[in-house]
């Protein structure tokens, strides 16, 4: 569909069958095909990528400074994930990456109370670590 393979380490693939890479910047960039488009979860702006990137202000362990902006990026990353490769990092990979691909995953259809459960199961057991995380979720809606 769009480049990821479905068992490279951190491919989600959503009920729609669109396929995302979550991971953390702390880590080795992961070998093969690079993304089309990244979204870059972090409090300071990410440092300049050879493709198409989207900095969220995002602080470790919180949630978006602005919740509007993130809805608008999150919305742009599913939609480009139909035909893209499209990445969603943070610097460990679980907290706020977990929270984006769960917010993702609404919008792609999971009922907001199952997608933190959905995300676990198919990212990673850890993945968003905190209650307000999880609240973010459970509250986010679809436009």
């Amino acid at each position: 569909m769009n480049g990821w393979s479905v068992s490279d380490r951190g491919v989600i693939v959503l009920p729609s069958g669109r396929i995302l890479r979550g991971r953390g910047l702390r880590h080795r960039t992961p070998d093969g095909l690079v993304p089309d488009f990244g979204i870059y979860l972090l409090n300071d702006p990410p440092r300049s990528m050879p493709w198409d990137a989207r900095w969220i202000r995002w602080p470790d362990f919180w949630l978006p400074f602005d919740r509007g902006d993130a809805q608008v990026a999150l919305r742009e990353a599913w939609c480009r994930a139909a035909a893209e490769r499209v990445e969603v990092a943070c610097g460990g990979g679980r907290g706020r990456t977990g929270t984006a691909l769960a917010c993702i995953a609404v919008l792609d259809g999971v009922p907001a109370q199952e997608a933190v459960a959905y995300v676990r199961k198919h990212y990673d057991p850890r993945a968003v670590e905190t209650p307000w995380q999880r609240r973010y979720v459970d509250r986010f809606r679809t436009p």
